[in-house]
């Protein structure tokens, strides 16, 4: 009797500290854009609009797994804006976005709830960006909704079925009894003890930018619904690519691909290899010395890869040889790969834990 007395004393703590934690994540990390209904439920934005002088077409920002739109703003706005009108996005579910429909559960039904928002904003077709499992969303635009979208920008993007699968933490967190039990009772404690270190491992081996956290809002992942439908996500990724990847040869749309050759999180070879050679015509760029951030470790080279997609003279290659030069200098080897697992190995394409990025 008195070990059930404390394990019920136990449980009803780490509830509360669940609650009060999510309430303090939220008045911390407050809606920063607007609100767009797209049929029943609401998809949260942040909008800014193009001036007359405008050199570039609208731009569509798809941020990664464990993510939400401020991952995209923060390397992004300032060196864009005024030169397009841009979008940076929260995904079905993440961030200040609700879930809406049961086809949010998957990367096409993703790409048909932005094109939708596209729509209610009035942008007719945009150059699409992509980090990551963002970078698989921005494909499926390509595919469901090629009319919106100008070219493809996809950087260390998840897109081919890999070997080894998803980790138990994902199934767990996606189940729909055990998943609430887990979401409400530790993700919560184990997530804020983690998150810099873990978020510092997705970075690795290139420096990691100060107060990176509290900038992203990355708390927000530890929400216990949120933390549920990103779970659900990654675990629904593998069918919906090996279903998918077949078809990525009908893609027709100018594209760039960016990824680094270190990168522990997304394989450089079973991914955005693979996909490079599927589209037609697609420019791979793999960044010696660069982890699963070219976002942030190589944000110049992406914005002249924009100016390459709608016909701007850039030499890319040369770019990325100057950069990598810079970086070889500016790598951080204390970011230890996540779990310690040894570079590019199939068992280490997805991340160790449910609330590591992708």
């Amino acid at each position: 009797m008195f070990l059930l007395i404390i394990l019920v004393v136990v449980i009803f703590g780490l509830l509360a500290f669940t609650w009060l934690q999510t309430r303090r994540v939220e008045r911390l990390y407050p809606p920063s854009g607007e609100f767009i209904d797209v049929g029943g439920y609401r998809l949260h934005c942040m909008h800014v609009p193009a001036p007359d002088s405008a050199d570039l077409p609208a731009i569509v920002f798809l941020h990664g797994a464990s993510g939400n739109l401020l991952d995209q703003v923060t390397p992004f706005r300032k060196r864009l804006q005024g030169r397009a009108e841009l979008l940076f996005i929260d995904r079905p579910g993440h961030g200040w976005s609700q879930r809406g429909p049961a086809d949010n559960n998957y990367p096409d039904g993703q790409a048909r709830a932005i094109a939708e928002l596209m729509n209610r904003k009035q942008i007719s077709s945009a150059l699409v960006v992509g980090h990551s499992f963002g970078g698989i969303i921005a494909a499926n635009m390509a595919l469901e909704t090629p009319d919106k979208v100008d070219g493809l920008l996809l950087l260390s993007s998840a897109s081919h079925p890999w070997p080894g699968g998803i980790d138990w933490h994902y199934r767990l967190a996606a189940n729909p009894l055990f998943g609430l039990v887990f979401s409400w009772l530790l993700v919560m404690p184990a997530g804020l003890l983690r998150i810099d270190k873990v978020v510092r491992c997705v970075f690795s081996p290139n420096a990691y930018p100060p107060h990176y956290v509290r900038q992203t809002a990355a708390a927000l992942v530890l929400r216990p619904h949120t933390f549920r439908y990103n779970a659900r996500d990654v675990a629904n990724l593998y069918a919906h690519v090996v279903a998918v990847s077949p078809g990525y040869g009908q893609i027709d749309k100018p594209t760039v691909i960016i990824t680094g050759d270190t990168d522990e999180i997304v394989s450089p070879d079973i991914h955005s290899s693979a996909l490079a050679q599927a589209i037609g015509g697609a420019e791979l760029m793999r960044l010696r010395g660069v982890g699963h951030k070219p976002d942030y470790a190589a944000t110049d080279l992406c914005i002249s890869a924009l100016d390459k997609l709608v016909g701007n003279p850039q030499d890319l290659d040369a770019m990325a040889r100057h950069l990598e030069g810079q970086l070889a200098g500016d790598n951080e080897p204390s970011n230890a790969p996540a779990g310690g697992k040894p570079a590019n190995t199939a068992a280490g394409q997805i991340p160790v834990m449910p609330s590591d990025p992708i």
